[in-house]
């Protein structure tokens, strides 16, 4: 019997979907790299610095390996200042970031519900005053609210930062209104019909379904209270409220005696959260984007 032998052109690429590297491609995953290199060494050079000696990183400081590796700069660095440790440091920035976070998106839960779902007077008109104060720029709210803080007699203190975020933020309001409307309004109907009122359809129904929506809120709230800087500086002054973001900033001496190792061991250190959070809750970030209508 004969044996039936596969032809070159039946085993091709193209055959079965594939396409051949051309020199277009090469070349486009080439430049990626090399972007993408650029993008990413300024990271790793801190990381390497920050284990390098005090004499070692400005005379080497093209090099990323350090020549004598040493855990001195973390030790250092986390003695803080002012008889401050970073100890303290972290622990106001986890207590702002994690109380703002949650203050943040659990009332922008119930204001994107009541815009989504709801009917009341003048709805428009506040849907509007919404819109306006996500477009408003930040530094136009920085003198009245310094004042009224003043006047209210909390500065030094964490209120300023944390109270206005039981209020709701704009962004995170209207990114759930469109998570909202894409739910069927027959999952409120049926639940109405079961007896539920308004609060149980969005405790039961809506809460549940805007999961990925509500992470990704988390996320970027944390995210963007962790790495504010103008806040803690415009209301804090004392030492032991300070934030890791204000820390390092006080941590450089003005007469020049600067330790750069340790500010960059901690600068390590202060990426950690933001990484881990990151890391494990990537895909609720591109679930939660590509389902709201916030889409490039």
């Amino acid at each position: 019997m004969a044996t039936l032998t596969p032809s070159r052109s039946s085993l091709a690429p193209e055959r079965f979907g594939l396409e051949r590297p051309t020199k277009r491609s090469l070349i486009y995953h080439v430049c990626v790299g090399l972007f993408s290199l650029a993008m990413v060494y300024p990271l790793i050079w801190l990381i390497g610095s920050s284990f390098k000696p005090r004499d070692e990183i400005f005379r080497r400081a093209t090099a990323i390996i350090p020549e004598n590796p040493t855990l001195a700069n973390y030790i250092d660095g986390w003695a803080g200042f002012g008889g401050v440790t970073f100890t303290t440091f972290f622990m106001n920035s986890f207590i702002v970031s994690g109380v703002g976070t949650i203050a943040a998106v659990a009332s922008s839960a119930l204001v994107a519900y009541a815009f989504a779902r709801l009917r009341f007077t003048a709805k428009n008109f506040w849907f509007t005053c919404m819109l306006l104060t996500l477009m408003l720029p930040t530094q136009v709210q920085i003198i009245p609210q310094y004042i009224v803080f003043s006047k209210l007699d909390w500065i030094n203190s964490f209120l300023p930062l944390l109270v206005p975020r039981f209020f709701g933020q704009a962004f995170f309001i209207f990114m759930m209104i469109q998570f909202i409307r894409g739910i069927p309004r027959e999952l409120d109907e049926a639940a109405a019909i079961d007896g539920a009122s308004k609060w149980g359809i969005f405790w039961r129904v809506i809460l549940p379904l805007l999961t990925p929506a509500l992470i990704t809120s988390a996320i970027f709230s944390f995210y963007w209270t962790w790495d504010d800087f103008f806040g803690p500086l415009l209301y804090l002054s004392k030492p032991q409220l300070y934030t890791v973001s204000l820390a390092l900033k006080n941590f450089a001496d003005a007469s020049g005696g600067t330790n750069w190792g340790a500010i960059f061991a901690m600068s390590v250190l202060s990426l950690v959260p933001v990484f881990a959070l990151f890391i494990f809750f990537q895909r609720y970030i591109v679930e939660g984007i590509s389902t709201s209508g916030l889409k490039g």
